[in-house]
């Protein structure tokens, strides 16, 4: 008999992780779309379909719930970069050519990410009003292990001698200066549409000038 209330026991606790993932996803879409201090618990109620009395069951506040939703955004946006990093870095054929593949790809972020980035748009526009620890777990959930992810890629490439790195941390800072963050400044990370023949401009620029920097020893260096 146990054995068989155990399906009826479990599906309470699917019913509230899936409530849990409603709740989540509303309040994704409805913080990208107001931001936080705007964005009110009734209007994510309203967007997932449930009762603020439900939300607050899962969540303490609307600060908790901001904090949940921006680093499960984040570490997905994270895994898709790691993804990026493996695809185009993982086998080096042009050293060139790769890197330039590998930024425009991150330049570029699929459609499935918009919700995300008009969140990163809030961040920054509502930082000082925000908690630090909010903004501190955002950067730990997606910016720095990005980071870390490309980091230790050009650390490795600089062991099989296709670069030439002192410090693979400052050395991706200055990869993703060089040749992705003007195509998100200047998209307002994906607000303004830029035409694919800027991003690829801005991108290669970006890719010679940074092997430029950090092509090895002894090698030809692009030209401008």
């Amino acid at each position: 008999m146990p054995a068989a209330q155990e399906p009826a026991a479990g599906r309470p606790r699917r019913g509230m992780a899936e409530k849990r993932q409603a709740i989540t996803r509303a309040a994704r879409t409805v913080f990208a779309r107001d931001g936080f201090s705007r964005a009110s618990v009734d209007a994510i109620a309203a967007e997932a379909g449930v009762s603020k009395r439900t939300i607050y069951n899962h969540f303490q506040d609307k600060e908790e719930l901001f904090r949940s939703v921006v680093i499960e955004s984040a570490g997905s946006v994270t895994a898709w970069h790691r993804t990026m990093v493996e695809r185009h870095l993982g086998k080096i054929t042009d050293l060139e050519r790769d890197l330039t593949s590998f930024a425009f790809d991150w330049a570029s972020p699929p459609p499935e990410f918009a919700d995300h980035f008009a969140l990163v748009r809030q961040i920054h526009a509502e930082a000082s009003h925000l908690e630090p620890a909010v903004i501190e777990a955002w950067q730990e959930a997606g910016p720095r292990p990005a980071f870390r992810q490309l980091a230790h890629r050009l650390g490795e490439l600089a062991e099989e001698g296709l670069l030439d790195i002192d410090d693979a941390g400052l050395a991706a800072r200055h990869f993703a200066l060089l040749a992705v963050s003007d195509v998100s400044q200047g998209s307002l990370f994906g607000a303004v549409r830029m035409p694919e023949t800027e991003v690829d401009t801005i991108v290669s620029g970006g890719v010679r000038a940074f092997l430029r920097l950090y092509g090895p020893p002894g090698t030809a260096r692009p030209t401008p």
